[in-house]
């Protein structure tokens, strides 16, 4: 069983209904500073208890309501890689490579709990608004579970993202604007025609979704938590998926303490950090090469903030040059990250005197890796370039200098 919580209010509520926003709160929302009204989906005690008595604890024992197609769209355990290259020094650096979920994102694993919510409540129909990775995974999720999908997009998403989704025969609606414009049509169609509206936040679930990565860290690691976590930012969703898993598990009594979560935004799109580091919650205008976190009006950007305060962490802003240089140097050693993705190792590079210095060497740091480099190839452009042909000619490999 669960309730509702308003993460502005508290006010709490009690229905087995999909519930998107709180009533009270969600009417001081005017478009121009971060929403008020998003809802956390709390567990009971009953729930947490039976899962802190288990000697081995997957996602669904911290999912809200019972799954049954997991089978139909197998949303991880991923991979939780090593990289002596990478780790810059330290002992303990990880690389937690959701860029290998079947769509190739994280943002699997929130649709994959919105795909099971639609077929528990006999609904068919999802719709949400994306700038590439989330439409492209509720595509897969909807493909795989039966679904029909109806997703906005900006017209200016990467065209591998939006032809993912075509392909995964979603219903693509390319919009003449950015993503937030994407985002207010799809809740008003859903409002005037029916579904449910995945889209990230709004619908509370999604966060419960994402945050199974914590679940899998709490296992991966032997039971234990990491010191660190970097996560690259855009809406606030993915963070707060990840602090509400490590959340649950300390009110389960299987860790005692949070882990420190970090927050990594580009310079060109930091609304989240604005509003961390100097509490402003207005909307920006953003602009940078990492498409995946660029958004002007952050959807759980006050949730966000709220998180990352209660685990003691912080928020890095990085360029877009760190970002594209954080992502050459991650394929050079075997892993291949889209640019929001890399934003998030190019921040614990920034990191990384402080943390060894608060850790010590030991230190125990964990980077999400959240989506495969194969979404946008395009970012690539005047970064590197195809060699020229050589000649079909044996004498020619003498040349070859290797």
């Amino acid at each position: 069983m669960f309730k509702y919580v308003c993460s502005d209010c508290h006010r709490e509520y009690l229905t087995e209904s999909l519930m998107y926003t709180c009533p009270k709160c969600s009417k001081e929302n005017d478009g121009k500073s971060f929403l008020k009204g998003i809802l956390s989906v709390e567990l009971d005690d009953e729930t947490l208890s039976k899962a802190k008595a288990k000697e081995h604890v997957t996602k669904e024992d911290f999912y809200p309501f019972e799954t049954k197609y997991s089978s139909y769209f197998p949303v991880g355990p991923t991979p939780l890689m090593r990289s002596e290259k990478l780790s810059q020094g330290l002992e303990n650096v990880y690389f937690k490579l959701d860029n290998l979920l079947p769509s190739g994102s994280f943002k699997d694993r929130a649709s994959y709990l919105v795909g099971e919510l639609a077929l528990k409540l006999g609904e068919r129909k999802v719709v949400l608004a994306s700038t590439g990775n989330a439409g492209a995974a509720m595509s897969a999720v909807g493909a795989a579970l039966g679904l029909d999908v109806l997703l906005f997009v900006p017209e200016s998403a990467p065209v591998n993202k939006l032809m993912q989704s075509i392909l995964y025969k979603a219903h693509v609606i390319p919009v003449a604007g950015t993503y937030d414009d994407a985002f207010a049509l799809s809740i008003e169609y859903t409002k005037r025609h029916g579904g449910i509206n995945r889209n990230t936040a709004y619908n509370p679930f999604t966060i419960e979704g994402k945050k199974s990565v914590s679940i899998e860290l709490f296992e991966d690691l032997g039971r234990d938590k990491p010191d660190v976590v970097y996560v690259p930012v855009g809406d606030g969703c993915i963070i707060s998926g990840v602090i509400k898993g490590f959340m649950d598990l300390k009110r389960a009594g299987l860790i005692e303490t949070l882990p420190e979560v970090v927050g990594v935004q580009s310079t060109g799109s930091d609304a989240i950090k604005r509003a961390f580091d100097f509490a402003d919650y207005s909307s920006i205008v953003a602009d940078t090469i990492a498409d995946s976190i660029s958004v002007d009006l952050p959807a759980a950007g006050r949730m966000a903030v709220s998180y990352v305060k209660k685990t003691g962490g912080r928020m890095i802003s990085v360029t877009d040059d760190e970002i594209i240089s954080a992502e050459l140097e991650l394929a050079g050693s075997g892993i291949f990250s889209e640019p929001a993705s890399s934003a998030a190792y190019s921040g614990f590079v920034k990191d990384r005197e402080r943390i060894e210095k608060k850790y010590g060497p030991g230190v125990k740091a964990v980077v999400l890796v959240t989506g495969t480099a194969f979404k946008d190839m395009k970012a690539f452009d005047g970064k590197v370039r195809m060699p020229d042909a050589m000649e079909n000619d044996v004498s020619a490999l003498d040349k070859i200098r290797f």
